[in-house]
């Protein structure tokens, strides 16, 4: 019998995900999309009544809140709604919000996890910067000074595009691994905590770390129209004058290609038991 999914909150990514599982000949129940749905939505008590629960990238919007279109829904209340024998899946799931679903006896599985996710959202997120950036200035990347803070997946896969659209490319880290690694791919390297004085000369500033790296001292040695862009989940750039938080890139500007990687991880997910 064919399993029924139950898609409740989230962006586009989340109406552009029920699409892809109703083209695959699944039914679908949806709530929570608003201004992204596609077909008409189902009251809350029969979405929760499917067999398998996909909640959104990230769950939550707030303090316990789930990210959802259709006003504040704790997401302690939405569980109680569900059924221990469900597969509940959600991307970045706090640790306060697993132990809620374990108190109401839920197995809560974190698709964002999954690698494969994980690295597509990265490369989707990479070249969201890129569209932001190009939208932002009145030149070209070409030649331009870039400095992208942090060489994690994003930041590895930002400074690969950077530098094939021309640009001079600086990367930081805080690991010396990573940083012989940003030398070896022929990026110049800065180590995170040492930018004091290193920050006069660049023309466009990538963040992808989610904590602090530049205060207001170390943004006011950048150019006065430099142009910053954060895509942290957390400030990591204090803002300044040509500052730019973008936030949640993949469900904003590739929606189908989060879509279709979402679907993927959750095929996995089910088939591994």
């Amino acid at each position: 019998m064919n399993k029924t999914y139950g898609v409740i909150g989230g962006d586009r990514r989340q109406a552009e995900l029920a699409r892809l599982l109703r083209l695959d000949g699944s039914t679908v129940y949806t709530y929570g999309l608003g201004r992204w749905k596609a077909t008409e939505e189902v009251p809350l008590d029969q979405a929760v009544s499917a067999d398998i629960i996909i909640l959104p990238l990230p769950l939550c919007k707030g303090d316990g809140v789930l990210n959802c279109e259709e006003g504040a829904v704790p997401t302690i209340e939405l569980f109680r709604r569900l059924r221990p024998r469900q597969r509940i899946l959600a991307g970045q799931v706090r640790p306060a919000q697993q132990r809620e679903a374990e108190a109401c006896g839920l197995r809560l599985e974190d698709y964002f996890l999954r690698e494969e996710l994980t690295v597509a959202n990265a490369a989707a997120t990479a070249e969201g910067a890129i569209q932001t950036a190009m939208e932002q200035l009145d030149r070209t990347l070409l030649g331009m000074n870039c400095l992208v803070l942090g060489f994690g997946r994003i930041g590895k896969l930002l400074c690969q595009r950077l530098h094939g659209l021309g640009a001079q490319v600086t990367a930081t880290a805080r690991k010396p691994e990573d940083l012989a690694w940003i030398r070896a791919y022929g990026y110049q390297a800065l180590e995170t905590g040492s930018l004091n004085g290193q920050l006069s000369a660049f023309e466009a500033v990538f963040n992808t770390v989610p904590s602090p790296v530049l205060d207001s001292a170390l943004t006011a040695q950048l150019p006065e129209d430099c142009l910053c862009i954060d895509l942290a989940s957390v400030r990591g750039i204090e803002p300044a004058a040509r500052a730019v938080w973008a936030r949640s890139l993949p469900g904003r500007l590739s929606p189908r290609t989060a879509a279709a990687a979402i679907q993927d991880a959750v095929h996995s997910i089910l088939l591994e038991e």
